[in-house]
C-alpha cells in the first residue's frame, strides 16, 4: 500500500472533478425545472385559449334564487365569481331592467345597454 500523501496537483484535479460533477448535476436539475415551467406555461396558455369568453351581461341573484338583485356589465369590478351571478344575453338584461331589477350603480349597466325608463 502506498503511504505517500497525494500531491497538491492530484488534490486539485480531484477537486476539479468534484466541482464538475456537482455543476453537471445542478445544471441537469435547472434544465428539469425549466422544462417543467415551460410545460406549465404552455398548459396555462392552452387553458386560457379554451376558456369561453366572459358573458357581456350578468344578473346577480339574492340568497333566494328568485330574487334578482342587480344587472351588471359582464366585467363589473363589484361582481365576484360566485353562483349568485348568471351570464345573460343583452335581451335578458334589458328585460330584467324593464321588470324593475336595478342596474349596478358602479358599472351602470342600464347606460351601457342604452336603457331609458
Amino acid at each position: 500500500m502506498n503511504d505517500t500523501p497525494p500531491s497538491r496537483l492530484e488534490l486539485l484535479r480531484f477537486a476539479r472533478r468534484v466541482v464538475v460533477q456537482q455543476a453537471t448535476a445542478a445544471l441537469a436539475q435547472l434544465d428539469r425545472w425549466i422544462t417543467e415551467e415551460q410545460r406549465r406555461e404552455a398548459e396555462h396558455r392552452r387553458a386560457q385559449e379554451m376558456r369561453p369568453p366572459p358573458p357581456e351581461w350578468l344578473i346577480e341573484r339574492g340568497l333566494n334564487k328568485d330574487n334578482l338583485v342587480a344587472v351588471h356589465v359582464g366585467d363589473c369590478w363589484t361582481v365576484r365569481k360566485s353562483s349568485r351571478c348568471i351570464g345573460v344575453s343583452r335581451v335578458q338584461a334589458l328585460d330584467a331592467l324593464r321588470r324593475q331589477v336595478p342596474a349596478c350603480p358602479h358599472c351602470r349597466a342600464d347606460s351601457a345597454l342604452g336603457f331609458m325608463e
